[in-house]
């Protein structure tokens, strides 16, 4: 076993509820968790990890079977592997599993690791007019030029497509035509489509070791479903796209449910005796991860957000996620009763989603390619993931780890999700509603018309305002100024502070001056007419004068204050000063 590196237990220590049981970086394990499953092929209680690995992409594919941290044996495959399952073909003891792996238009089947039967996927409608033009150029009746004008009208308009014979003969060039047509012409044409995605469908019982039969998606939009002992097809059902991710429950000969991710970005969900989708659900962006919680479905989209669907289709909740998805699993503990989905992000880390909530996060050294949780060895609850990079992880789930309800993550709390209890509607309620849909068009021009009066009595105050220079702003751009007044004391002698300020970004204001009116019968100020000094931009200048009260009959009355220009009639601020009533009088 290889040693743990820094960043594995920088994670192990953030979330301790994951023991680092085993790390190698240089696995040289190239999957994604479609090809990678858990099972006891040897009938010993002992969980093996099964990996169809795509090695280079163009060679080294191998089926790996791995014990423990070691390679138990690898066998070599023809193709890239596109799907892998472990599954019961039969009722025969000893009770071990056999392997499907999906691989071009094939499905390979390995029993107690050793090759025991192949299915090959049935052949598809050849179109009869590709058919008459091979049969012209069999005949020499047409040169390559004329077999390539004719190819590529009936492309363009047929409706079933062309083999993969004459699309490849259709890329060729021209002097590679004629030996190209003199190798094949004498052989049949032949349409065969490929298997895109696979599954397990138990047969007749629930139980964990049922017999199963084996569910695919091919490229020709169809779903088959085979029998497990004798590979025929079941039932075949029809999907309107190609269908990319498949999840599947229930019993054929019972009761069974279908939930398929397509490459035209909806979902679609069949059932028994339908031969076309029942529901479907159509998203914002393409799916990208697709798995079942209980009785919902939760979808992993190419715009970085988690969705919570019901089985038949409807949308529960969504969760928005910090990065890209790579990949999704079910984390299943049933001694502990506790689910939960694993998705694994971009940005090395895999976040575990019990509904919408995020309850931990795992730090992984890679970015994360494949993703799988189940029993390994004789360890329930073994979490494996292989990276980008080719390595391997296998973490253990702590025996004391507890998963707390509420959402780690930063956000509103639960609360805001709970539903209002909200009151049953009253008869008031239903009165006012039935009035306001019979009188809706009076309403609406009585609003429209308070609504006109509001603005019209609202821009009247405003020019009134504006004429009058009652703003605490002025109006004029060659003197922009700003003021405001305080009134300290308790009377009869009060202090009037004014704070005036010059707002223009660099031009100072120069020739004002203030001039106070106000009752002389009440009121008495040693000066009512003073001259402003210089005004530099920016800076407030604080201008005190003293204001005497005359009247003891505890009255009072408006002070009014006028920034005046020399030269000009109209001021250009106005202020109105409430007087508060003078106590010190009352007192005497």
């Amino acid at each position: 076993m290889s040693s743990v590196p820094m960043e594995m237990k920088d994670g192990a220590v953030s979330s301790s509820k994951w023991l680092d049981a085993h790390y190698d970086p240089v696995a040289n394990l190239y999957t994604f968790s479609s090809c990678i499953a858990l099972a006891d092929l040897h009938g010993d209680g002992e969980n093996k990890l099964v990996v169809g690995d795509l090695g280079t992409g163009a060679s080294n594919m191998k089926l790996k079977v791995y014990r423990g941290t070691g390679l138990l044996s690898e066998n070599t495959l023809l193709d890239l592997p596109t799907g892998l399952v472990s599954f019961l073909m039969d009722q025969h003891e000893p009770r071990t599993p056999a392997i499907a792996v999906a691989s071009g238009p094939f499905i390979y089947i390995y029993k107690n690791l050793r090759p025991y039967f192949k299915f090959t996927l049935p052949t598809l409608e050849v179109n009869p007019l590709e058919q008459d033009v091979w049969s012209q150029a069999r005949e020499d009746m047409i040169d390559p030029m004329t077999l390539k004008e004719m190819l590529e009208g009936i492309r363009d308009k047929a409706e079933i497509p062309l083999s993969v014979r004459s699309l490849r003969f259709l890329m060729l060039e021209p002097q590679d035509m004629e030996p190209y047509v003199n190798l094949h012409k004498q052989q049949p044409i032949r349409r065969q489509t490929v298997i895109t995605c696979i599954g397990t469908l138990k047969k007749n019982m629930a139980d964990e070791d049922a017999v199963s039969c084996l569910v695919i998606g091919t490229e020709s939009q169809e779903v088959y479903i085979l029998d497990p002992e004798a590979f025929t097809i079941l039932s075949k059902m029809s999907l309107p796209s190609v269908p990319t991710l498949m999840d599947v429950t229930g019993q054929f000969d019972v009761e069974f449910r279908i939930t398929i991710a397509c490459r035209n970005g909806n979902i679609y969900i069949l059932r028994r005796d339908s031969p076309k989708p029942k529901y479907c659900i159509e998203l914002s962006s393409h799916p990208v991860g697709l798995v079942r919680m209980g009785k919902n479905v939760v979808v992993g989209c190419a715009q970085e957000t988690l969705h919570g669907y019901t089985q038949k289709g409807k949308k529960l909740w969504t969760t928005y996620l910090p990065a890209p998805v790579t990949t999704m699993a079910v984390l299943d503990l049933p001694t502990r009763g506790f689910q939960a989905v694993l998705v694994a992000l971009a940005s090395c880390e895999v976040h575990v989603y019990r509904d919408k909530n995020l309850v931990s996060t795992i730090k992984t050294p890679d970015v994360v390619t494949s993703i799988c949780f189940g029993r390994y060895g004789r360890e329930d609850g073994t979490l494996i993931m292989t990276t980008k990079g080719g390595g391997l992880i296998v973490k253990i789930l702590k025996r004391t780890a507890v998963f707390d309800e509420r959402d780690s993550a930063p956000g509103p709390p639960i609360a805001q999700s709970i539903r209002l209890n909200v009151p049953k509607k009253t008869k008031l309620y239903v009165d006012q509603t039935m009035r306001e849909r019979e009188n809706a068009v009076a309403m609406h021009r009585a609003f429209q018309m308070d609504l006109s009066r509001m603005r019209l009595a609202a821009a009247r105050a405003y020019v009134k305002a504006l004429e009058s220079s009652l703003t605490p702003m002025s109006a004029s751009l060659t003197e922009p100024l700003k003021m405001n007044a305080v009134v300290q004391g308790l009377g009869p002698t009060f202090k009037l502070t004014l704070n005036i300020q010059n707002t223009a970004a660099s031009r100072p204001v120069m020739n004002l001056a203030i001039s106070f009116l106000y009752d002389e019968n009440l009121y008495s100020m040693k000066t009512a007419f003073f001259k402003i000094p210089l005004l530099v931009p920016g800076l407030n200048y604080p201008i005190d004068t003293f204001v005497e009260c005359l009247s003891d009959k505890g009255i009072s009355d408006i002070i009014k204050v006028f920034v005046l220009r020399e030269g000009k009639s109209a001021p250009l601020l106005t202020a109105h000063i409430n007087m508060p009533v003078s106590e010190g009088l009352a007192l005497n």
